[in-house]
């Protein structure tokens, strides 16, 4: 859920632009620290923020006969920012970990439920979001306290020796130092860190009253967007950060007003916010947010933790929170292991998935607040709960259990009828109308004789008809026989092969009224006459192989056959194979057709700058390498039933330098929605084999999206999506109209109808057969005691 962050940096430490040095050594390497062995008695830590000074106190209060030395370069009371939040989760590990800086921690903190969201002079307010922050200054405070207390050594307003030097004389040195860390810097050949700059100025003030609630407020200026985000920290105070797109900053002039004047105008441009009162600042400026990830975190006794080691923007608010967490985690794993070595070890193979995941969502929340402007004219309502569910970690289901009463209104706001799930609710294309927003995914099953779909197929696909989904997509189904990908792929360029499909669209129409059923054309271009999946994903034939084409003599990937590169005679040719099945499919009964132009496939290849090397028309610029794949959209539009809905899949990214972006992405989208596609089927990659894609749950989705809000064309989103649970999230906060899932439904061919199921919901939309309806209720399992879900803070 949106928490608020953390403070602007504490003063670098040494040169202030980190960048990585990848696969070279600092220009004055260092001594190799020592190795870590045994466990360590004599402990150096760098930095005296809440996370060193935290790990001090723990590792000083499990072993008193350790010598725990802090350095901290600033004065005790000098701290940046004003607020900070901690989760119950984190509480719940302080407290069990060291009870005196939680009963501490319980007496300061201010608590309140609600998020406030102000738009257009219009206030949304969710409620039962457990939120609990107290001061910088006075955490910092309890944890001097403490640590002084055990017998740590504090040393204030003292540079820390060179972290070369710590680790010969200690056995263990923690680098604290926040995100300009020069231990960072100075091992940054081992560390390997890899720092992002991002788009937005933001500044850190405060307000002397305390709102009551946190706040979100947007800015619609003659300069652009800006946004507030407010919460309280005690009774008389709150935490005030404004930030804005970098271009809206200078536009506005923040980077000529000295701090006062930027002060002054940020309290006039919130002034409704604030009650006309002012802001205060402590040595804030305007500042960009920089993520940083480490390849690794230890170098012999040398170990990041907190900032150093990773960031997380502050609208999640997640600074303190990790930099506690992983204290905690480095204390535990320094007890339980006899050597540092393994201890270190332990430490990062704990928290790093941890890590890794908080920094998906913050980079989701960021890019959102980025890319505000894109959801400005949405409902207010959707608008509000678009942004409460923007970092994926709050969802649909989890906001209902915050607060019903919002998120049914959100409901109402999208037009679900009272009690319907939003992927129950239809979705109109063309003249086909689907009774819920559940597709299943195109899967190539690699299962077909001479490209006739048999009996395989028959029950494969007739299996997730029944199993209650709007719209059944077929695998990829090739336009000839030198189009396919493997031996076992599916055709439409035999009479036989329509014949087959026939024989499925029956069975779907007759047993499954309620699904409508599409097919997939494409053309493997140079990712042809491969092995069947299972035998070797992408590698050549042994033998039989068929000759390839593509767009340029580009081999997929070492050891994979060159194409020959078309002509425009073979061009044309390709062309009419693709109208040839077109019509094939029509008359096999098909309700929709989708293009495929993603994956490397032969359409996509002509897409990428990446596949497409050509000096002819049809290379070169994006508008040359659009012509072929427009040129066979307009095609086979040409003969596709004017009723019958078109679809188009891209690979929105190609996940490697130099390829399709997403701004490239959009034009894509909108040129084919110009030729009348009815929707665009948003996936990514797939199309070089040294592609470096950032998996992580419903990863592919922000660019469906994208292309949503900045085309006005419908899409469907495919990527990660598991659960129903995220299907209505993604469906009610406008990021896709529809959503595809692949592997779900190869787990479980009854996928929608359990999530029907299991949400409790037997009205429009959901279709179960007249044969399984006995089936329509979850079994009982005779528990009466299952536990109410615990609501939690977290982002």
């Amino acid at each position: 859920m949106p928490t608020p962050g953390e403070p602007p940096p504490r003063g670098a430490r040494g040169r202030a632009d980190v960048r990585p040095r990848r696969g070279a050594r600092h220009a004055t390497a260092d001594p190799q620290p020592p190795a870590a062995t045994g466990r360590p008695r004599r402990i150096a830590i760098i930095g005296g923020g809440p996370g060193g000074l935290y790990a001090a106190a723990l590792l000083k209060r499990m072993n008193p006969g350790r010598e725990v030395t802090v350095w901290e370069r600033n004065a005790p009371d000098d701290t940046f920012g004003f607020g900070v939040v901690l989760s119950d989760e984190t509480l719940g590990g302080i407290e069990h970990a060291d009870p005196v800086v939680h009963e501490a921690l319980r007496r300061e903190f201010v608590r309140w439920d609600d998020i406030d969201i102000v738009h257009r002079n219009t206030r949304h307010t969710s409620s039962g979001h457990g939120f609990a922050a107290l001061g910088r200054r006075r955490l910092l405070e309890i944890l001097h306290e403490r640590c002084r207390a055990l017998g740590v050594d504090l040393r204030f307003r003292s540079e820390a020796p060179h972290p070369a030097r710590l680790a010969t004389a200690y056995d263990l040195v923690i680098a604290a130092d926040g995100v300009h860390s020069t231990t960072r810097e100075a091992y940054a050949h081992v560390f390997r860190p890899h720092v992002a700059t991002h788009r937005c100025r933001y500044i850190w003030l405060a307000a002397d009253f305390a709102f009551d609630a946190f706040r979100f407020e947007i800015a619609e200026t003659e300069h652009g967007v800006m946004q507030l985000h407010g919460y309280p920290f005690a009774a008389d105070a709150s935490t005030v950060i404004v930030e804005m797109r970098e271009e809206v900053w200078r536009a506005a002039g923040f980077d000529g007003l000295g701090a006062p004047e930027s002060v002054e105008r940020c309290a006039k441009t919130f002034a409704d916010a604030l009650g006309g009162r002012p802001l205060r600042s402590h040595r804030s400026a305007w500042t960009a947010f920089r993520t940083v990830v480490n390849d690794h975190w230890s170098h012999g006794n040398v170990v990041l933790l907190g900032d150093a080691a990773h960031t997380a923007h502050f609208s999640i608010g997640s600074g303190t929170k990790l930099a506690v967490e992983d204290a905690l985690a480095l204390a535990a794993c320094l007890t339980e292991h006899p050597t540092t070595a393994g201890a270190l070890a332990a430490y990062e193979a704990e928290r790093r998935p941890v890590v890794a995941s908080t920094q998906r969502a913050a980079r989701a929340s960021l890019e959102w607040f980025e890319d505000l402007d894109r959801y400005l004219d949405q409902p207010p309502r959707l608008f509000a709960f678009n942004l409460l569910t923007r970092s994926r970690r709050v969802t649909h289901d989890n906001l209902r259990l915050r607060d019903a009463r919002f998120t049914e209104a959100a409901e109402r706001a999208f037009g679900c009828p009272p009690g319907t799930p939003p992927m129950f609710t239809p979705f109109r294309l063309r003249g086909l109308t689907l009774r819920n927003r559940v597709v299943v995914s195109p899967m190539d099953m690699y299962s077909a004789t001479d490209g006739v779909p048999g009996d395989f197929h028959l029950v494969h696909l007739g299996a997730r008809a029944l199993g209650g989904a709007g719209l059944l997509m077929t695998e990829m189904v090739c336009v000839s026989a030198e189009g396919r990908i493997t031996p076992g792929c599916t055709g439409l360029y035999t009479g036989r092969q329509a014949e087959g499909w026939r024989r499925i669209t029956d069975f779907v129409h007759a047993r499954a009224p309620g699904t409508a059923i599409g097919v997939q054309l494409g053309h493997s271009g140079r990712k042809g006459s491969t092995r069947l999946m299972w035998e070797g994903i992408d590698e050549p034939l042994p033998e039989g192989n068929w000759p390839l084409v593509a767009a340029s003599p580009l081999p997929y990937k070492p050891g994979s056959q060159t194409p020959r590169p078309l002509s425009r005679a073979q061009l044309t040719d390709i062309r009419e194979q693709f109208t040839a099945a077109a019509r094939r499919a029509a008359r096999a009964g098909f309700d929709l057709l989708e293009l495929h132009c993603a994956h490397g496939y032969l359409l996509s290849g002509f897409l990428s700058p990446l596949t497409n090397r050509r000096t002819d028309a049809y290379g070169g610029s994006l508008a040359n390498r659009l012509r072929f794949p427009l040129e066979v959209f307009d095609a086979v539009r040409a003969v596709w039933p004017e009723e019958r809905p078109m679809t188009v899949r891209i690979s929105a990214t190609d996940w490697a330098d130099g390829g399709t972006t997403a701004e490239d992405a959009v034009a894509i989208a909108r040129a084919f929605a110009a030729h009348g596609a009815d929707a665009i089927d948003v996936s990514t990659g797939q199309v070089v084999a040294d592609e470096r894609p950032e998996f992580g749950r419903s990863y592919q989705t922000p660019f469906a999206d994208r292309i949503r809000h900045e085309t006005g064309v419908p899409v469907i989103a495919v990527g990660a999506i598991s659960s129903w649970d995220d299907v209505n999230s993604l469906i009610l906060a406008g990021r896709a109209d529809l959503c595809a899932l692949a592997r779900p439904h190869l787990y479980d061919p009854n996928w929608t109808l359990h999530a029907a199921a299991e949400q409790g919901y037997e009205g429009p939309g959901v279709g179960w057969p007249a044969p399984y309806r006995a089936g329509s209720r979850p079994p009982r399992t005779g528990r009466t005691d299952a536990p109410k879900p615990r609501l939690t803070l977290g982002s």
